[in-house]
């Protein structure tokens, strides 16, 4: 009975250890990607997002002695800092004088020139579980090119904050660089597990696989809470923006600000079209260094919805956009609210949902559309899983 009592004991406690583990990211696991690139010329693909532990994994390089011989950065650039959107210029790294190649300029695909000087990259940036989030994009070019040049690809794998399966699949037809993939709004997956996804279903233009291992985080499970360390781009500065980024991303396609020029971004939403009697809550689009400095509506008063303290939806939700909608519709001023329909239809990846919300439907007929395709890929999503899965996305 004693002897039981001490297995027992010593069960309960490395199951708190455990349950109390703190997350490791892949970058932060040294020891077990370093021997990979042993006397190799390395391309790191990074951004501000890339820490290891409280240093950029960058800095933890340079001070092994281990400094890469390339950079690559991703839209925002390597520093983090540039607008959604800026094109990000070739140049050297301010703090190391480390050459960057931009990755998010004349060309999104590493080239075979560019290439030459390396025997290997590594891939280690922040996603934050939506497709139209474009680090996505550039990995699969990141692929296509080490696929097509033979060069090895280590994916540093990093938590995924937004962690749900939800909306439209994207349909091929509607390929761009905000959603290069067959996969739903909301994708479930970490950044490493997509990677996988990618080589598994053949989705590369060459046809061959990726030279590709993947670096799994430690102490993380899909369906854990899990808080960035540092805002893994300009306008998604808290936990409340990256919740409710995936349902207000469609504002972009219209003119209603998402609060670009604010300092909560994300988390509200207005226009200087709607009437400040029905939306008593305000805000003024500025010029605003590190967040966006030529912002929708820049300089005048729009009016809204205060969303920083609302419950965030657990997926995609179109309720905001119908709303809206159908309160501009209520206006007679239907026709400037949808200003970028081409744009709305890529970042859904599908025409039927403009198409549904034109002709007035509610959002649970919908979301009924998308249903079929959602559950295929759930069930092709399970191939690929590195992390214990959670009920809800299976």
């Amino acid at each position: 009975m004693k002897y039981l009592t001490l297995i027992l004991s010593y069960l309960l406690i490395t199951a708190g250890l455990y349950a109390n583990a703190p997350v490791r990211s892949g970058a932060e696991q040294l020891d077990k990607w370093l021997p990979l690139v042993e006397g190799k010329r390395i391309a790191l693909v990074a951004n501000q997002t890339s820490l290891c532990g409280k240093a950029h994994l960058l800095d933890t390089l340079v001070a092994l002695k281990r400094a890469p011989a390339m950079l690559m950065a991703p839209e925002h650039g390597f520093r983090g800092k540039m607008d959604a959107g800026a094109t990000i210029k070739d140049g050297k790294d301010f703090r190391t004088g480390i050459p960057v190649v931009s990755l998010y300029g004349k060309n999104k695909k590493p080239t075979p020139a560019q290439l030459q000087s390396v025997d290997a990259i590594v891939f280690d940036l922040q996603d934050v579980g939506v497709r139209f989030y474009t680090y996505i994009s550039t990995l699969y070019y990141v692929m296509q090119a080490c696929a097509e040049n033979g060069k090895p690809l280590i994916v540093l794998d990093r938590p995924n904050p937004c962690d749900y399966v939800d909306g439209p699949v994207l349909d091929l037809k509607f390929k761009s660089f905000v959603g290069m993939l067959p996969i739903p709004v909301l994708h479930g997956c970490t950044l490493g597990e997509i990677a996988l996804m990618i080589n598994g279903e053949g989705w590369l233009d060459c046809r061959k696989p990726c030279p590709l291992t993947v670096i799994r985080t430690e102490g993380w499970q899909h369906g854990m809470p899990y808080v960035l360390p540092v805002k893994p781009s300009p306008n998604l500065p808290t936990p409340q923006a990256i919740a409710l980024y995936p349902s207000l991303c469609l504002f972009e396609a219209t003119s209603v600000s998402v609060g670009r020029g604010t300092y909560f971004p994300f988390q509200v939403i207005g226009s200087p079209l709607l009437p400040s009697g029905k939306f008593p809550f305000s805000f003024t689009p500025k010029s605003i260094s590190g967040f966006d400095t030529r912002p929708l509506h820049k300089d005048q008063v729009c009016y809204g919805v205060d969303l920083r303290k609302a419950k965030a939806p657990e997926g995609f939700s179109l309720k905001y956009f119908l709303d809206m909608y159908r309160s501009f519709k209520a206006m007679g001023k239907e026709h400037a609210f949808l200003t970028r329909p081409q744009w709305m239809d890529l970042l859904m990846g599908t025409r039927q949902v403009r198409m549904d919300v034109l002709q007035g439907k509610e959002e649970a007929a919908i979301r009924a559309t998308w249903e079929k395709d959602l559950e295929a890929y759930r069930k092709m999503r399970t191939r690929y899983l590195l992390y214990e899965d959670y009920p809800e996305n299976n």
